[in-house]
């Protein structure tokens, strides 16, 4: 099995995905919840009861052909640190990092696949591709519980559905998400319009770890509710279709803000660039704010396109759990904010002024008159 550092060594394949629609989406989850029959569920199961349902549970996932030389630990097994870079790459929920004995996490070499075991319910497997792929990560983690399904079975009822420790999740136990990148909207004012209108109909959403967590950096995620009475087709259709029209509000709002206050665009980049690459301390709010703009100045020709891939690995990179990992020891608050900035500056070494490519772009755009005198 995949040693731990081996597993974070690099970055995940949807951290590093193509950048389609205007890169405002970043990732499409697919989770399904899953219950044992004649076990009981996580949160009524005694110790023994729970290690009895790990113990059956277990084998069965690290045999499927797309599991091979997956990373396979009881999270009791590992540090607290471990668990919350476990989190901050969305590969495990928060509520399960908070689980020790009994409890396990099983994920694919390149973590498209991960698998909880014993969270809140014995099995919440999930797929994340990246850019607006929703339909894609179900059919790979429909294949994966279809092969799981022939070895474990399944709590279901021919009337309800899959049987859920949650009601919400009763049903086709299908929660589908993606991750936005929405600064166009923030900075035009229209992201609280745009995010009621999603909650109208039907939809969740969240912020940067899901229920309960802020928006940071102008991420949001969005998700189905309902997961009863309709087949998982239908939702993810609906999402997806809604999330498009989302993607291209966002667009739009960009090239509005362009044309109508291109001085303001410009103010707000080259403050997050000025900060970014010279700042000495600075905490992870400030540093996902910064990195959120110069993500949009990546969209709009003020930096290369390769900057939008450069500030995807940064917002990881500079989270909590993994400075510390990267550091090798835990960190305080305040030795956490110097190495961020550190490491920001690193990263940001080589990346132009974007006033210079502006410039640059400009002078490329212009033309010479043919007659001295019609300058």
């Amino acid at each position: 099995m995949m040693r731990f550092t081996t597993l974070i060594k690099h970055p995940a394949d949807w951290m590093t995905g193509g950048q389609g629609e205007h890169g405002a989406v970043l990732t499409s989850r697919i989770r399904l919840a899953r219950n044992l029959r004649r076990h009981p569920f996580p949160g009524w199961a005694k110790r023994d009861q729970r290690a009895a349902a790990l113990d059956l549970m277990r084998p069965a996932v690290e045999s499927l052909p797309a599991m091979k030389d997956a990373f396979s630990h009881e999270l009791g097994d590992l540090t607290s640190v471990q668990k919350q870079v476990l989190v901050e790459r969305h590969l495990i929920s928060r509520e399960h990092a908070a689980r020790g004995d009994g409890s396990a996490a099983v994920i694919e070499r390149r973590q498209t696949f991960s698998l909880m075991l014993n969270e809140e319910d014995h099995l919440r497997m999930q797929a994340i591709r990246p850019g607006l792929q929703l339909t894609a990560a179900f059919n790979a983690l429909s294949a994966l519980d279809t092969e799981l399904e022939e070895a474990l079975e399944f709590a279901f009822d021919p009337t309800l559905g899959y049987l859920t420790t949650c009601p919400t999740n009763l049903g086709t136990g299908l929660r589908a998400s993606a991750m936005l990148h929405l600064p166009g909207l923030v900075l035009s004012d229209q992201i609280g319009q745009v995010l009621q209108a999603v909650n109208k109909i039907g939809l969740a959403v969240r912020g940067l770890y899901g229920e309960g967590t802020e928006s940071l950096g102008n991420l949001y995620q969005i998700s189905n509710q309902s997961t009863l009475g309709e087949s998982e087709e239908t939702i993810i259709r609906r999402l997806e279709r809604v999330i498009s029209q989302v993607s291209n509000h966002e667009q739009n709002a960009r090239e509005k803000l362009l044309e109508d206050d291109p001085e303001m665009v410009s103010d707000k980049i080259g403050r997050a660039y000025g900060v970014l690459r010279h700042a000495h301390i600075i905490d992870s709010k400030e540093a996902l704010n910064h990195l959120s703009l110069l993500r949009l100045g990546g969209t709009l020709g003020f930096f290369s396109p390769e900057t939008v891939m450069l500030c995807d690995s940064l917002l990881m990179d500079i989270q909590p759990a993994h400075l510390q990992l990267h550091s090798g020891r835990k960190l305080s608050p305040e030795e956490r904010d110097s190495i961020r900035a550190e490491i920001v500056r690193s990263r940001l070494q080589s990346l132009e002024s974007p006033d210079n490519r502006i410039s640059t772009n400009d002078e490329k755009n212009f033309t010479e008159p043919s007659n001295p005198g019609d300058a």
